[in-house]
């Protein structure tokens, strides 16, 4: 009788509870990588200094590489691997055990940030690593699953976890700049940032609970589910039983390039090249303390979630033509290289084309803006390139095409110094 109500009557998302919901699971799923980069101070100037340890390694200097590393690889592994390979069980299963997983995983650094380990740095450094590892895992199979949830609904819904995920670092953004202004201790700073994402992913824990029993979120389920037994039933008497996984990637294959092509710009781009950009005018109204926290962080996060914000309203251009603005974003590398960036530990042997600090400001607004944007309309069209039944499935491979960009993207922006100086160790 319900299901026949639901049919006869489609309701609809009332107060936008579902797109809600979806927002916060897109501000769980990158809150991870979001904080313990964030985080970064309390790693490299408090726990593993020479001031607190009383010993010089080199675990401070080579932290964010491998931090790097133990997130990305695993994270990009497992969204590869759960498309075709149902780690845990169903939808419900995979988000559920993987939220469960990064709770557990935060706990136990913050139980960590307030023990001394003054005496064992090494030992904490590898604890570290391997914690970032088992929590890219989960949150590897937890992004993607998310992903595949969003498909099944409106095109939207998609774009509602691309734009938590902006949220998602605007808030630590947000965070950081005001410890900075405030009272800035590494330590105290990072236990408020991974107690944050604590909260925050246990709200992720609870209103999942809360979609199987909204009517919207029950009729689109309803509507994929019988297009899936009807599929079903087709296959079987073809006498096939699984997705047609290289069907189903050639249908979406633009726009995984499309998603993959955007992220690894952005990411070869920021934060690694934006936060080594300098202020050219000592009179600029941003000082020099703060030049980074609001020129990079605050103004990439921002503007990327007032891109994806537009994207749910506005959708140009279409399918077809995406391509064009997606491929004119690689003049960004040039331009950023052009800017007053000074990488760390470098002599610039490359003349500072745009010294205007208004310029580089407004490159850096269209940057963000675009990604946000252009990431949220390649992400909502990705599961409309194939029917209907798979959708969950091209949504999953446009989420792993996603981390695929980020983690190129990452590497790209190591070789990003040696481009416009001469290394002086």
């Amino acid at each position: 009788m319900d299901q026949a109500d639901l049919e006869l009557n489609p309701p609809r998302d009332r107060l936008n509870l579902v797109f809600c919901i979806l927002v916060l699971h897109g501000i769980g799923a990158l809150m991870p990588w979001n904080m313990f980069i964030t985080a970064k101070n309390y790693f490299v100037s408090y726990k593993l200094s020479k001031d607190y340890t009383g010993i010089d390694t080199n675990y401070a200097t080579n932290f964010l590489s491998y931090l790097g590393f133990a997130s990305q690889i695993p994270n990009l592994f497992f969204n590869w691997l759960n498309i075709f390979l149902q780690l845990g069980g169903n939808l419900t299963t995979r988000i559920v055990w993987s939220i469960f997983v990064l709770v557990l995983v935060f706990v136990f650094t913050v139980v960590l940030a307030m023990t001394d380990s003054s005496g064992w740095p090494g030992v904490f450094f590898w604890v570290t690593m391997i914690s970032v590892v088992i929590l890219n895992t989960a949150n590897g199979i937890y992004q993607n699953s998310v992903f595949g949830m969003a498909a099944k609904l409106p095109s939207k819904y998609t774009g509602a976890v691309i734009l938590g995920s902006n949220i998602s670092g605007t808030i630590t953004a947000v965070i950081n700049f005001l410890a900075q202004i405030m009272s800035p201790n590494a330590r105290t700073a990072a236990i408020y940032y991974f107690i944050t994402a604590l909260f925050i992913l246990l709200a992720c824990f609870d209103t999942y609970f809360a979609l199987p029993i909204n009517r919207f979120y029950r009729y689109h389920e309803l509507l994929y589910q019988k297009e899936m037994k009807k599929r079903q039933l087709e296959n079987s008497s073809r006498g096939n039983h699984r997705p047609p996984y290289w069907t189903v990637f050639k249908g979406c294959f633009p726009q995984c390039f499309n998603t993959f092509l955007i992220f690894f710009v952005t990411l070869a781009l920021f934060p690694a090249v934006q936060s080594d950009i300098q202020s050219s005018d000592i009179n600029f109204i941003i000082t020099s303390e703060h030049y980074s926290s609001v020129m990079c962080f605050l103004t990439f996060n921002i503007t990327a979630m007032l891109g994806s914000s537009l994207a749910s309203l506005v959708q140009w251009p279409s399918k077809k033509y995406l391509i064009i603005p997606v491929i004119l974003r690689l003049a960004y590398i040039p331009l950023f290289l052009l800017c007053n960036y000074q990488p760390a530990r470098t002599e610039r042997i490359l003349p500072v084309y745009i010294d205007n600090d208004w310029i580089f400001w407004i490159v850096a607004i269209t940057m963000g803006f675009s990604s946000g944007y252009l990431s949220s309309l390649s992400m909502m069209y990705c599961p409309r390139m194939v029917d209907s039944q798979y959708a969950s499935t091209a949504g999953m491979f446009g989420a792993a095409s996603l981390i695929t960009g980020i983690f190129t993207g990452i590497l790209f922006s190591m070789v990003m110094p040696s481009v416009v100086a001469t290394v002086t160790f």
